[in-house]
């Protein structure tokens, strides 16, 4: 059975944080040492952001679980792994403690092989998820207080331009949507209205291309 080490760094992160490949591998080698789980093989994902599990290094790390190859998975901070709770909560649940894997957070000092540690991950990624909540709440309130007020709220449709808190018409664009409309009247797909509006040289709001779907927004 295997003791995995597992890292990861953005090229940001990398370079603004100081936390790299190599001082990841230091600390999680100096724990298994201290902690006497044998010889680690490291799985690094170079590059690559926590925002999902789809990176090579994260896959291959829940292949050799799921095949019960595993003993130990090590990471010097639960974020290297992922940055979203639900996929924390999945690899936890479904992947580790489900082949019996013991994972190990060396920032948090977090041991699943215990009681306590497997209690307070939970509790942190439970913690986390209320706060994302809470932000969320926060901000879906913020939206319809400015929507109840009329005030500009997402993207500036075609047609009109920002002033503030508010939109303006831009009489040029008003035409292309009469333009369009009078087309769409006529029979015409919103492909042969993206066509016609690419061959008229029409930019759209950001100066590109014309596609079927811009057409229906």
């Amino acid at each position: 059975m295997k003791t995995i080490g597992y890292t990861r760094v953005s090229t940001r992160e990398q370079a603004e944080t100081g936390c790299s490949l190599q001082a990841q591998r230091d600390k999680i080698h100096a724990y298994a040492l201290l902690h006497d789980l044998g010889e680690v093989e490291i799985i690094e994902d170079a590059g690559c952001t926590g925002k999902d599990l789809g990176r090579g290094g994260a896959r291959r790390l829940i292949g050799l679980c799921e095949d019960r190859q595993v003993a130990h998975v090590i990471v010097y901070k639960l974020d290297r792994l992922t940055r979203r709770t639900r996929d924390l909560l999945y690899l936890v649940d479904d992947v580790f403690s489900a082949n019996g894997v013991a994972f190990h957070s060396l920032s948090e000092s977090i041991d699943t092989g215990t009681a306590m540690g497997t209690f307070f991950l939970t509790l942190m990624g439970a913690l986390a998820q209320m706060q994302r909540d809470l932000i969320a709440e926060r901000t879906r309130d913020v939206l319809h207080a400015k929507k109840d007020r009329g005030e500009v709220v997402g993207t500036v449709p075609f047609g009109f331009m920002r002033d503030g808190d508010d939109l303006l018409p831009v009489p040029e664009e008003l035409k292309v949507i009469v333009r369009m409309r009078s087309w769409q009247e006529a029979g015409l797909s919103l492909r042969e209205i993206a066509r016609r509006l690419n061959d008229r040289a029409v930019p759209t709001k950001r100066g590109g291309m014309w596609h079927a779907r811009t057409v229906a927004y």
